[in-house]
């Protein structure tokens, strides 16, 4: 019975005052247990809204009902900026980010499908006569217990060679002959120990002995000596015990022990990577690759797309029944969504974001959660339009189980699902930031300032281009790699060319296959959406070399000529000190924050309390430039900043800030860190950076589904840009599942028909209209966007 001052249960979660990123303090109701779809340009506020502001809310409720010693080990956002929030259910997130790129992560340990699969060979699989039965965990790669012992359960191992380690064998070691061992100080230790021990490091290494060069390669042995090192002018230099490391040790320890990418990635050059002997590759004990199931090892199971696995999986005992079932049905969402053609031992790194992103939301459909928000970021990510209506029938079984849908959303099949839009805007950055409408997706439509009512609504037939004819092509092929079978692909130079199919069917390795080598291309410019950098010392204006100028501008104003600063002061990770020098804050080291420990609770970020997030030192900031300092500056967006140096005699920061704007990235501001970049983001940065160069000669363009992550209004500004460089006389290929932009190419080839094993070859290649009726699950979507005319 309810009391008398019982209020009834609140369906809408009410947003009031959000202030998140470029939120205007938004106010907002939003209808509980339907699909809601929040649009808007990219940077208008629609993913601080849905998740900066409402998921960020829900975690931190979570975090308040965990006891403070748990809190410690759970990784969490800060407080969003809004003033109240009521009605908001628990929230689980499915953001479009990469897990950390470790080989040891893959498609069965992400969905969890591993663990099924190896408690069904623990439980019912085929055993030698004789064998012990083995626990679940014996037949994974990644424990002691099933981990092969020579490669520790990566499948490769790594091995070097003298060819690897010394490239140029007329260099005495002295000159550098062993490429493989470090420079500076610790090579020239290395090299003195050598002297010490009787070797001769002045001799052309190919000169030497071969057991003296395999010792000093390859030797286990570490001799300590005593070494004199030969005396410098003005320069006094003690005995010292040193110990000597061979090139293979050095190598492999770098490769093994390093915490810095860099040096890792230098050992990784003097190493071959192989199979391992033992295990083949398969990563497991042997012991564990004896047991079967329906004839085959875990290891072999593993490698077959997951469509065939579900077929191969039927037991005759109660066990295997009961086990098979589980498995199979476990797979089956994640076959709805389009991705049967994966493997269960797909490493994770070699998957796109938006892979990523199905496969947790597969896994969350078998997790019978009832009650909860699930927010999802662009979902349809790299998804051929063939793939669409599975993920919304995907998105129905969620809202279906009792749960809200809250989904982050460009693509306009997903938009007219929705029951409920939220659309943001009207432009992005400090243009946007408001809630321009909250209601049924018919309404939009009499919304005048919407960029997106008028793409939903206007259903015209892409406008006619004359198509390009090309200028001669570029043959490669033929292509026997993951699974292309063998095909040979003509693309035509001088024109547009769009590269379509399902996702799996190939077009990434298609194009991965262009080479500078191949006959025409000339200049290669491939254009990928991985991070510009990996921490927030990495910005938008390091990136595109813009700061350097700006840097430069600094010093040469009279205020820093006078105090004898350089450009390097104007620099947050160069050190302070000598006027030479950095001028960073050295409380922060340059990074405008620092760590607050604090007892129970896990480190929070808090503005540095000396420069108050500027990076700089004071003296460093009392230096203008038309009446800003550096901070500034970086602070500024790009469109502001582009207004700001309009009046100056600055020509290179000018086109800098000018392509930024052509590639529509006026919103983000100069030193926005790469770490709050999204792929599409980073993308753009790097057309830009390729933009804002003198182009000389033929330029061969490569882009990888470069409409990822846009609003329409934001791609037709792209495509722009790419129609201009053909049409000054240059090549573009992109991989694209947009069909509005494959409408608007000179040539298609169409891979397919389907991913995986069912894909790989080419379905059809020509002009968009020729494409458009042929045989194929592209043509019936391109027809559409031709505006039926073919």
């Amino acid at each position: 019975m309810h009391s008398p001052d019982s209020r009834p249960h609140d369906s809408r979660v009410r947003v009031r005052g959000a202030r998140e990123h470029n939120l205007r303090g938004v106010d907002v109701d939003i209808p509980r247990d339907v699909l809601v779809v929040f649009t808007g340009v990219s940077g208008s506020g629609k993913s601080s809204l849905a998740f900066g502001t409402i998921y960020a809310e829900a975690q931190r409720r979570y975090f308040e009902s965990v006891a403070p010693y748990a809190r410690r080990l759970i990784h969490q956002v800060g407080a969003p900026k809004v003033g109240e929030i009521t009605g908001l259910p628990p929230a689980v997130s499915l953001q479009q980010r990469r897990s950390a790129p470790t080989s040891r992560s893959s498609v069965g340990t992400v969905t969890n499908l591993s663990n099924s699969l190896r408690m069904l060979f623990s439980r019912a699989g085929e055993y030698p006569a004789g064998a012990e039965r083995l626990d679940s965990d014996a037949f994974s790669p990644n424990t002691a217990a099933g981990a092969c012992p020579e490669c520790h359960g990566l499948g490769q191992v790594h091995r070097t060679a003298e060819e690897l380690l010394v490239p140029d064998p007329s260099l005495s070691i002295r000159e550098g002959a062993i490429a493989a061992w470090p420079g500076a100080w610790q090579g020239k230790n290395l090299r003195d120990i050598l002297a010490t021990l009787g070797h001769d490091v002045d001799r052309p290494w190919r000169e030497l002995p071969a057991e003296e060069r395999e010792w000093i390669l390859f030797t286990d042995e570490q001799p300590v000596v005593t070494v004199h090192p030969v005396r410098e002018a003005e320069r006094i230099q003690r005995p010292y015990q040193g110990t000597y490391m061979s090139a293979r040790r050095y190598v492999l320890k770098t490769f093994s022990d390093t915490k810095s990418a860099t040096l890792r990635a230098k050992a990784e050059r003097f190493l071959a990577a192989a199979p391992c002997p033992v295990c083949g590759g398969s990563r497991l004990r042997p012991e564990a690759l004896a047991v079967t199931f329906a004839g085959r090892s875990i290891a072999e199971l593993a490698a077959l797309p997951l469509v065939e696995l579900a077929k191969s999986l039927s037991g005759d005992s109660e066990t295997a029944r009961v086990l098979t079932e589980d498995l199979t049905s476990r797979i089956a969402p994640v076959v709805e969504l389009g991705l049967g053609y994966l493997s269960l031992d797909r490493a994770t790194p070699t998957l796109s974001a938006g892979e990523l992103q199905r496969l947790r939301l597969a896994t969350q459909l078998r997790s019978g959660l009832f009650g909860v928000v699930y927010v999802l970021d662009e979902p349809s990510a790299g998804l051929h339009p063939a793939d669409t209506e599975a993920l919304l029938t995907v998105l129905e079984r969620l809202k279906a189980a009792g749960n809200s849908v809250f989904v982050v959303e460009h693509h306009f099949d997903v938009v007219r699902g929705a029951d409920w839009l939220v659309d943001v805007g009207p432009q992005a950055g400090e243009h946007g930031g408001r809630v321009l409408y909250s209601g049924p997706v018919a309404g939009l439509q009499s919304v005048r300032e919407s960029a997106t009512a008028r793409f939903l609504f206007d259903r015209s037939p892409a406008p006619a281009r004359p198509v390009r004819p090309p200028r001669g092509q570029v043959s490669v092929g033929p292509v026997a790699r993951h699974n292309l079978r063998g095909i040979t692909a003509e693309f035509p130079l001088g024109v547009f060319t769009a590269v379509t199919g399902v996702s799996g069917s190939g077009k990434s390795t298609l194009i991965g296959e262009v080479t500078e080598d191949l006959a025409g291309v000339g200049r290669l410019v491939s254009v990928d959406q991985r991070p510009i950098g990996r921490t927030p010392r990495s910005n938008l204006a390091t990136y595109t070399g813009l700061f350097d100028v700006v840097r430069k501008v600094f010093a040469g104003t009279e205020e820093a000529r006078a105090r004898g600063y350089g450009a390097g002061r104007f620099s947050f990770n160069v050190a302070g000190g000598a006027p030479s020098g950095g001028g960073r804050c050295e409380t922060c080291q340059g990074e405008g924050f620092v760590s607050v420990e604090l007892l129970f609770l896990p480190s929070t970020y808090a503005p540095c309390p000396d420069c108050g997030g500027a990076r700089y030192n004071p003296e460093t900031l009392e230096v203008t430039y038309r009446g800003r300092n550096i901070a500034q500056i970086l602070d500024m967006t790009v469109e502001a900043a582009a207004r700001f140096f309009a009046e100056t005699d600055t020509p290179a920061v000018a086109r800098s800030l000018g392509t930024l704007l052509d590639v529509g990235l006026g919103y983000l501001r100069l030193g926005q860190p790469a770490t709050e970049l999204s792929g599409g983001e980073a993308q753009r940065i790097k057309l830009a950076s390729e933009l804002q160069r003198v182009r000389r000669g033929h330029t061969f363009y490569l882009l990888d589904e470069p409409t990822t992550g846009l609003h329409p209004a934001d791609v037709e500004v792209l495509m722009a840009q790419l129609h201009g460089l053909v049409d000054a006389g240059h090549t573009v290929v992109v991989v694209e599942h947009d069909m509005t932009v494959v409408a608007g190419a000179d040539w298609v080839i169409d891979l397919g028909p389907g991913g995986g094993a069912e894909g790989g070859r080419i379905v059809a290649a020509g002009p968009p209209e020729r494409v458009a009726t042929a045989a194929g699950r592209t043509a019936p979507y391109l027809a559409r966007a031709l505006g039926g005319l073919c």
